[in-house]
């Protein structure tokens, strides 16, 4: 196969980072349009990164630039149709996330992707943040045992760029999600569990929402949820999660508890370690442990280094292996990264955390709530 052709429709924030990426793919792909509805965007994106093509027309981009793949980086109400457009113009689709606001309409595009058969991809790139591919690697070689608990933590700024946009606009389309701000990151925590739920397709889920913040604006935002625990309690393995705005310093971590060993992945700080057992008596049992801690974050930190030195230690690094896989998927007709599997137990989680963080607000202020299909 020829160089892929990639349309991107969506010229938000987000976009820059995906055009970025796929032209670093330059021998497996190349961006040949963008798509916006408020074509001033789409032409200041295509500007910024030499893209060929701008339209605020995504009907006749498709029929024009007939690309291979669209990247579907607009608000997720938007998703559903733009996948059947795009779907039926031919081309594979990358989603971002959340990639629709039910578990219905993701089951909905899985399905049309499913019968197109074309690939589909979501955009969960921490998964394929370079501390993550270690750890699975740590894992699969046996270093902790068998997963018996995962905690994901994801700490959200709401005074840093995106949160200051969602603040200063109660129109924003997170608001419009039915569990708004946590439902548009929440996938951060869910995606890090799913790999160790494999043969858990129901497993009980237990969820928390509040807001911690005084209310001043009398609109949307005052009733944003802006904290949120959950635990997941499948056949063999648990996990817990914490969507927090308020804690600090902002965590974003990942911890996996083996019948061995437990590992931690710190993708702020993009390092891997694994706890150190004692094996002395006593008191000098207690002493080795900090020191080995320490040496391990210090060969983290000089790996860091390294890949620095290398020009690979980007924000973006997750974003870029995600896509180079997705487009590989399709050129050899593989496996795309991430597993219809794996989307459809994520959304009917998040699913099942937004009905009862729904429910139980509904429940203290007595207002009924409206049941959403999963």
């Amino acid at each position: 196969m020829s160089e892929l052709k990639v349309a991107i429709v969506g010229c938000g924030k987000i976009a820059d980072g995906h055009v970025e990426q796929v032209q670093k793919l330059s021998s497996l792909a190349r961006v040949v349009a963008v798509c916006d509805l408020e074509v001033l965007m789409a032409e200041q994106l295509a500007r910024r990164y030499d893209v060929p093509a701008h339209y605020d027309d995504f009907a006749r981009l498709l029929e024009r630039e007939n690309p291979d793949v669209v990247h579907i980086t607009t608000p997720p109400s938007s998703h559903l149709a733009l996948t059947r457009m795009s779907l039926d113009a031919g081309a594979h689709v990358y989603a971002e996330k959340p990639i629709t606001p039910t578990s219905a309409d993701t089951e909905a595009l899985v399905q049309l992707c499913e019968d197109a058969k074309k690939k589909l991809t979501v955009g969960w790139t921490y998964l394929f943040d370079p501390p993550a591919l270690v750890m699975r690697d740590l894992i699969a070689r046996g270093e902790i045992g068998d997963p018996v608990h995962v905690e994901s933590n994801y700490g959200y700024n709401l005074a840093g760029p995106y949160g200051s946009a969602i603040m200063g606009d109660a129109n924003n389309w997170v608001h419009r999600l039915p569990g708004g701000l946590y439902q548009n990151n929440v996938d951060h925590l869910l995606n890090k569990l799913v790999e160790f739920f494999p043969h858990d397709e129901d497993p009980r889920v237990i969820a928390f929402g509040a807001r911690q913040r005084p209310q001043r604006f009398g609109d949307a935002r005052d009733d944003m949820v802006d904290e949120l625990r959950l635990m997941i309690a499948g056949e063999r393995v648990t996990a817990s999660g914490v969507f927090s705005s308020h804690a600090r310093p902002m965590a974003h971590l990942c911890r996996v508890h083996g019948t061995k060993n437990t590992v931690t992945v710190d993708y702020n700080s993009r390092a891997v370690t694994l706890e150190a057992t004692a094996e002395l008596p006593s008191a000098l049992g207690r002493l080795v442990p900090a020191f080995d801690r320490a040496a391990q974050f210090a060969r983290e930190g000089l790996r860091n280094v390294e890949r620095f030195a290398k020009s690979d230690f980007h924000f973006f690094a997750g974003l870029y292996n995600l896509i180079e896989r997705f487009y590989l998927s399709i050129r050899d007709d593989g496996p795309p990264p991430i597993s219809h599997r794996d989307i459809r137990w994520v959304t009917r989680r998040l699913q099942d955390i937004i009905d009862q963080v729904e429910r139980d607000r509904a429940a203290a202020t007595g207002v009924i709530p409206v049941e959403v299909t999963p």
